[in-house]
């Protein structure tokens, strides 16, 4: 098989959470355990750490991954979803996996008694990634939960710390309709005398986390915002709260990684779009005239935290593109966007992607007014063309929409 025969598998036949949802979840960790052990457990071979919550995750596990880079560490990454190829997900210090080791592993896979099980995309997806790992001898990796906790893909490793962002009402239907419900869930992944590193975030959430770690004998620490630390080169506001988080984790992560220290984290921070590649969040693409930014927030608490850095800038009209996907809660997050914006209204190109005249239906509900297009990057250059100098695009409302802008 050809790398892009092996993409065209990968999304084609294997049931794929982030573009077609409830179909592809799998509540249960049984196939990733049979994928595991069928490559000689290389989740055992690797030290990990294991990042979960509902916001934030992402751009902790990539600031915890830059400051090890820093310290001269050889640091696996695995993240969902990806922006633009599909190696993004799986990284060691900063480079993608190769094509050569994704179409090999695929291939060893459709010749393997595991095809039976039928997996996921993101369990298949994970069994790659550690494997890759312990392949490539990494002395740590960092692992960015799917989705939930308890029930995730990611569960099976025993990591050397697990670091917990934020409780946000995102993933109702399998999670649960509340925050302590959804805090049960995510908590799944603290481990028994395995130490804790619990984020900025309500006390409902708090509590639950807190409990889970005494039960279970961890030591934990709590972030605040009394915590000074380095300066982030990540340009959202909202960053503040997954830094001062990677922070207190690095910190715990020192007793195992005694030659990081307060430089590496300085510059692992500062440095940590060079280092790691992350991309959009807060994602600069024109600085002036007009301002153009793309950002993936998507559920309540993403979108709250955007805006309130987008009342903060100064500009004469706001465009927003915005595009989202079938299975958020959609009220919610519609009653917060600005209705003094003009917007342009769209759907990505994944079969998850909300209807665009069901979008504007129910954005119009909240006085929301604008355009429907038939695609993300006709409205990006309808809004473009729209713009003058001293306006403001924001390209918004799930990953998928800002991908196909990336």
């Amino acid at each position: 098989m050809t790398y892009p025969e092996v993409l065209e598998y990968l999304f084609a036949q294997l049931p794929m959470f982030h573009r077609v949802g409830a179909a592809a979840y799998k509540p249960s960790l049984k196939n990733t355990e049979a994928l595991c052990q069928w490559l000689g457990n290389p989740e055992r071979k690797i030290q990990t750490i294991h990042v979960g919550g509902t916001n934030g995750k992402g751009s902790t596990a990539h600031l915890i991954s830059a400051a090890l880079q820093s310290a001269g560490c050889k640091v696996g990454l695995y993240t969902s979803p990806h922006l633009i190829d599909f190696r993004e997900r799986i990284k060691i210090n900063g480079d993608w996996i190769s094509e050569e080791f994704v179409t090999d592993f695929v291939q060893r896979y459709k010749n393997s008694n595991c095809i039976s099980l039928q997996p996921s995309f993101f369990e298949l997806t994970f069994a790659m990634a550690v494997d890759f790992f312990a392949h490539e001898q990494v002395e740590i990796a960092i692992i960015e939960v799917g989705m939930g906790g308890r029930l995730d893909s990611t569960n099976v490793i025993q990591p050397l710390i697990s670091v917990l962002t934020n409780v946000s009402k995102d993933h109702m239907q399998f999670l649960g309709d509340t925050i302590p419900k959804i805090a049960t869930e995510k908590a799944g992944i603290i481990k028994p005398n395995t130490p804790v590193a619990l984020g900025i975030m309500q006390p409902e959430a708090l509590a639950v986390f807190k409990e889970k770690a005494v039960q279970l004998n961890c030591k934990f620490q709590e972030a605040n915002f009394g915590i000074t630390t380095p300066h982030c080169g990540l340009k959202g506001d909202y960053q503040k709260e997954n830094t001062i988080t990677a922070f207190i984790a690095l910190q715990m992560i020192n007793e195992h990684f005694p030659l990081l220290n307060p430089t590496h984290i300085e510059k692992g921070f500062l440095h940590v779009k060079e280092l790691t590649g992350i991309q959009g969040r807060w994602e600069i693409l024109q600085e002036n005239n007009p301002i153009i930014i793309a950002d993936v927030g998507h559920n309540e608490d993403g979108i709250k935290w955007v805006f309130k850095q987008v009342s903060q800038m100064s500009f004469q009209k706001l465009h927003i593109v915005l595009g989202m996907v079938n299975d958020k809660d959609l009220d919610h997050v519609l009653s917060l966007l600005p209705q003094n914006a003009h917007y342009y209204f769209c759907k990505a190109n994944i079969p998850r992607g909300l209807e665009v005249h069901i979008l504007a239906e129910k954005a119009n509900f909240h006085g929301l007014k604008g355009e429907l297009f038939s695609s993300v990057q006709n409205a990006f250059e309808a809004a473009k063309a729209s713009a003058s100098g001293d306006d403001f695009i924001l390209v918004t409302g799930s990953f998928f929409t800002v991908a196909e802008i990336l």
